[in-house]
């Protein structure tokens, strides 16, 4: 017999001999299973795997296999009919040239010269990669029957039920597609909702790539400024009535470069204002691994209350565990999916098989939860050893939010505008043997004032950390003209506020 289609059969024999077991009930032994169903046991593994992503079963390491307790969360079917009027309207203004900067993306994605510490990097530093299960994930998904077959072209069901019920009840395995990283999502999100030469809204300050990725598709990236609390949504408001946008990109949870949490009292009025204007919200969720232990509960993705289809949720795996497992995901109800679907396919026809299957193997696996709680301490602590040493060695720079997840600070320069204080102090830094990131590309239009975005999560521990802050003193000192710390003279910081937003 065929090992996939055994799968399949396998699967479809346990799930209609479920009712003869109570909720939380223990199910035969993977043993039982070989030698009843004379099947393997990875074909054993594959159809327990199936049933578990579907939330029909629950594997509980060193005891077996439960049935799940029935869900009752599930919503009511939502309203999407709205998008065929929003995603017909191709009509826009003239279009815009596909000139693309991509210094603010290369910055974060090429490696420093020898001996310069990288306080710029974009992902974690290897120490703090699950290398090892990464590895041993690689391996298990390599012996798998079909391993180097062509994959369904949406992705494997297994990895897309995964990502739908991380995301949220609202969605199922039938509305996520699996996409090559966050990066490949985001590109594709925006080629789909808006046509060449549109307007679209963007937080002020954001991602660089996401800048990026608009001005390849030929979009006006239209900024909408945002506080500690996120995006103000009187000025969302705002802008979709001037622009007449169709789509509005945010980063909800620990925002790019800023840290900063959109307040509770906001989730509900972005998706209203959008809703109102016939419009899309696309949810780079890019960090919701990279959380903090100190951080408290975390809200839910705005996709996951989100019936009508406003959201467009981008998800990866690729910023908790490497640079290339580029495995990410884009969720989407109504008839929107069907055009993300097709844009996916001609950029990339499907992601690598072994690499979804290696997706899989990881996150279905013990090592996996191990893997968060290390990186949510290790980059608490992080944090708090840069935060120390920036109040100790560069009290003129002022910080005023610290984040409860992500990977870097966010500092304002001393003085106004972006002038030349910026550049001088990034390229002073590099002299001094640290590399930080520039604060300009995060804008899409003129940055209210000078600022510098540096990375802890991109260095090999506590001891770079507080030496590449030692060096970048160095640099400051020569282009500011700012005097040594401890000399009593200094511009002195924003008060920061602790992760929360309490102040310090």
């Amino acid at each position: 017999m065929h090992e996939p289609s055994s799968v399949a059969q396998l699967a479809d024999s346990l799930r209609s001999e479920l009712d003869r077991y109570p909720a939380d009930g223990k199910l035969p032994s993977s043993r039982a299973l070989v030698e009843r169903f004379r099947v393997s046991p990875v074909t054993v593994s594959r159809a327990i795997a199936r049933l578990a992503a579907e939330g029909l079963v629950v594997t509980r390491p060193g005891a077996g296999v439960f049935r799940a307790r029935p869900r009752t969360d599930t919503p009511p079917p939502g309203d999407t009919s709205w998008q065929e009027v929003s995603l017909s309207g191709d009509g826009g203004p003239e279009a815009v040239p596909r000139t693309v900067d991509a210094s603010g993306v290369l910055v974060t994605l090429a490696a420093p010269p020898a001996g310069v510490i990288e306080l710029n990097g974009g992902y974690l530093h290897s120490s703090l990669q699950p290398e090892r299960a990464l590895a041993a994930a690689l391996a298990r998904a390599g012996r798998r029957p079909g391993a180097w077959d062509r994959p369904p072209i949406d992705g494997l069901p297994e990895l897309r039920a995964w990502f739908a019920r991380d995301i949220g009840p609202a969605l199922g395995a039938a509305d996520v597609l699996i996409t090559a990283g966050g990066q490949s999502a985001l590109a594709v999100a925006l080629r789909a909702l808006a046509p060449s030469g549109a307007p679209v809204l963007v937080e002020s300050p954001t991602y660089p790539g996401m800048l990026a990725a608009a001005r390849a598709t030929g979009l006006r990236a239209v900024p909408v400024p945002v506080d500690t609390g996120g995006v103000r949504p009187e000025l969302l408001a705002a802008a979709f009535r001037a622009t007449g946008a169709r789509v509005f990109v945010c980063q909800p949870l620990f925002r790019n470069p800023t840290g900063a949490v959109l307040a509770p009292e906001r989730r509900g009025e972005v998706l209203r204002i959008a809703r109102a204007a016939g419009a899309f919200v696309v949810e780079d969720d890019f960090a919701r691994c990279l959380v903090h232990d100190d951080a408290g509960p975390l809200p839910p993705p705005l996709a996951a209350d989100d019936p009508d289809g406003v959201v467009v949720h981008v998800r990866s795996l690729t910023k908790v565990t490497s640079p290339s497992l580029r495995v990410g995901a884009l969720a989407a109800r109504g008839p929107v999916l069907a055009r993300l679907r097709a844009i996916q396919v001609v950029d990339s026809f499907f992601v690598p098989r072994p690499l979804q299957e290696a997706a899989l193997e990881l996150v279905g696996s013990p090592a996996w939860g191990r893997h968060l709680r290390s990186v949510s301490a290790e980059l608490r602590n992080r944090r708090n050893i840069m935060t120390a040493a920036l109040r100790l060695d560069l009290p003129a720079l002022a910080l005023p939010h610290v984040p409860s997840g992500g990977g870097s600070l966010w500092l304002r320069l001393p003085g106004t505008g972006a002038g030349t204080d910026e550049s001088a102090v990034v390229s002073a830094a590099l002299r001094a043997g640290v590399a930080v990131a520039p604060g300009r590309p995060y804008f899409c239009a003129e940055p209210p004032s000078p600022h510098i975005r540096l990375s802890f999560a991109a260095v090999a521990g506590a001891a770079e950390i507080v030496e590449g802050v030692r060096r970048l003193r160095t640099a400051c000192e020569e282009t500011l003209g700012m005097l040594p710390a401890g000399s009593g003279d200094g511009c002195p910081a924003e008060e920061p506020t602790e992760p929360g937003g309490r102040t310090r």
